[in-house]
């Protein structure tokens, strides 16, 4: 499970932009968002860095966790 802090996500239409972003990086990531702690968990084939440069094309600024 790779977890990331955005800040600047704060709707249900930021959340939709970062699903679709990492779904565009692994079709079958599961993605779990938590608008209200800001937080983006994901189980992926895919590294950190590639979720990561995924969500910051998409417009936001991630942060590990």
């Amino acid at each position: 499970m790779i977890e990331f802090n955005v800040q600047d996500m704060t709707c249900g239409h930021c959340a939709g932009r970062i699903t679709k972003a990492i779904n565009g990086v692994d079709a079958s990531a599961k993605v779990d968002i938590k608008i209200e702690g800001r937080t983006v968990s994901v189980e992926s084939k895919a590294t950190a860095d590639e979720l990561a440069d995924a969500i910051r094309e998409a417009g936001y600024a991630p942060q590990l966790l």
